[in-house]
């Protein structure tokens, strides 16, 4: 087939990509006999007055393909398209000890996937719940404001992101993410993940996801347990030994995989207990901002905005703070989404964004962020984690101290007081809200950077830092507050020879995809080894 780059097709063209390929090969559209979308891309930067478009990669098979490339050999957006190997899993040897993968996120998921397909019979851990039984746990969380510190939106089948956007995203090249798409289709993802530039599935979509997921590894021998915590590790000369569940069952394991998700403080803190060795780590904290989703549409599109033609919008913002020395920027921004209420602890208050597939809600919302670093806890191993906890216990009691979370308006926020209910949107946090002063939540520097960030982006985006617009606290778990140290190369803890830390509660990924990769490339790690 002949791959070409880079075209350039005003959003609102109807014609077939045959045609337009055919136009841009030079050819009659009858020597076109397939096209296979690679990439798909939304340029809205209507920069000199550009149009809206989509830029493609395409694959297109055509009659006289020598003849074709020939013809356009100086064309650098034309040429053959390259061979792609299919990842290759080699088979475990006989007699290999199952090996045991704690916690099913992404990075666990994929961890125990890979080791399946290998013949390896992987033992899956998880601490939470099914997600059938995990969805109604946290639906009743979010209707009742009773939480259930075992299964909630942090912990249980798919990890933290089976509550999110479900982004699909990752800065990663690696061609062994192509492996991993290919396993959410097959799982039930929507094709159009495969090319994609922002692929997403949604919440809604995601949940069947990792039901199928499951299935297909227990399909391949796989096991897997819900409410089994790991509490304990036994390590002996530098090896891993075993693990404990719940306090008396003893798991003997030669190799052991812990995706342990960015919210396991108790098990960060029992395998810094056990001597792994650790590091602190910086983070983000903040707020969650709400606009109404058609604003966010006009923001990106202009007058082309509410055209059934564009996808709904979403937005990136960034501000360096240099009076405070701080990193201000937006992260996991929900289009068409809610805020949601993430906690673990009782007593203690997390928000998070959320969109179904459709991303249909008349809501926007984004996490706004600010960097905060090892300095600001003294530099203690664990000490992000008693910083994030001293946060959430504000918010809690901020909130009323029922999960209702407080909010402020901008322009509260921004003079120093509260009170103001008159919102632009209307908050979409579940159980509840509550006017509060979230100066009194986040650290005094952090408050001051975020301040000026919103009229840093006032200035250059009128409306989006209004004063009407709903803030609400406090964003806490933006990414693990430690990191569990590994070899670079063997992706083993530094400490204990078989037990891999992987995904983003080890302090080595952010988000579904590199999640999901990393747990990938540690169980390749490990059968590399025992060959």
């Amino acid at each position: 087939m002949i791959r070409v780059k880079n075209l350039r097709v005003p959003y609102e063209s109807m014609h077939p990509l045959a045609e337009i390929a055919a136009e841009r090969l030079r050819i009659s559209p009858c020597a076109v006999h397939g096209v296979i979308v690679v990439h798909k891309a939304l340029d809205a930067r209507r920069r000199r007055g550009a149009p809206i478009a989509w830029v493609y990669v395409l694959d297109v098979a055509v009659d006289g393909e020598r003849s074709v490339l020939a013809h356009l050999r100086r064309d650098k957006e034309v040429g053959s398209t390259p061979t792609e190997e299919p990842l290759s899993i080699p088979c475990a040897g006989v007699g290999v000890r199952r090996p045991v993968v704690v916690g099913f996120g992404p990075a666990g998921i994929f961890a125990a996937w890979a080791l399946a397909r290998a013949g390896c019979a992987p033992y899956v851990l998880e601490r939470g719940q099914d997600v059938d039984r995990r969805t109604a746990d946290v639906a009743r969380f979010w209707q009742t404001g009773v939480l259930d510190p075992a299964s909630n939106v942090q912990f249980g089948e798919g990890g933290a992101g089976t509550f999110s956007d479900g982004k699909l995203t990752a800065r990663s090249t690696d061609p062994r993410m192509r492996e991993i798409i290919e396993a959410f289709i097959a799982a039930g993802a929507p094709e159009e993940i495969r090319y994609l530039q922002k692929p997403h599935i949604g919440t809604d979509v995601l949940r069947r996801v990792v039901k199928n997921l499951r299935a297909e590894i227990l399909r391949m021998g796989g096991e897997v347990r819900f409410g089994a915590q790991v509490t304990d590790v036994e390590v002996r000369a530098g090896r891993i030994e075993a693990v404990v569940v719940g306090d008396a069952e003893r798991v003997p394991a030669d190799a052991v995989f812990f995706g342990i998700g960015h919210s396991a403080r108790d098990t960060y803190a029992m395998l810094h207990a056990a001597g792994l060795r650790m590091e602190t780590k910086a983070f983000a904290v903040g707020v969650r901002i709400e606009h109404a989703q058609e604003f966010v549409d006009r923001m990106q599109y202009g007058a082309a905005a509410g055209s059934a033609q564009l996808p709904t919008a979403d937005y990136a913002m960034t501000y360096r703070d240099t009076a405070g020395g701080r990193g201000v920027y937006s992260f996991c921004m929900c289009p068409g989404g809610m805020v949601v209420a993430a906690a673990s602890e009782t007593g203690r208050l997390v928000t998070n964004g959320m969109s179904n597939y459709r991303r249909d809600s008349d809501t926007a919302n984004s996490a706004l962020l600010v960097q905060v670093n090892p300095q600001d806890w003294g530099g203690a191993v664990l000490g992000g984690i008693a910083f994030q906890r001293e946060l959430e216990e504000r918010a809690y009691r901020c909130g009323g101290g029922d999960y209702f979370a407080p909010v402020q308006s901008v322009g509260d926020f921004r003079a120093g007081k509260t009170g103001t209910r008159d919102f632009a949107v209307t908050p979409t946090y579940a159980p509840g809200v509550r006017p509060a002063d979230l100066h009194g939540i986040l650290p005094a520097e952090c408050a001051a950077s975020l301040a000026r960030a919103l009229a840093f982006w006032e200035e250059r985006v009128p409306g989006f830092g209004a004063a009407d617009v709903p803030m609400t606290g406090v964003e806490s778990r933006s990414s693990a507050p430690c990191r569990i140290v590994r070899d670079a190369a063997t992706m083993e803890s530094v400490s204990a020879e078989g037990l891999y830390p992987i995904g983003e509660g080890a302090g080595y990924a952010g988000g579904i995809m590199s999640a999901a990769l990393d747990g990938l490339k540690a169980a390749l790690a490990f059968l590399g080894k025992i060959q």
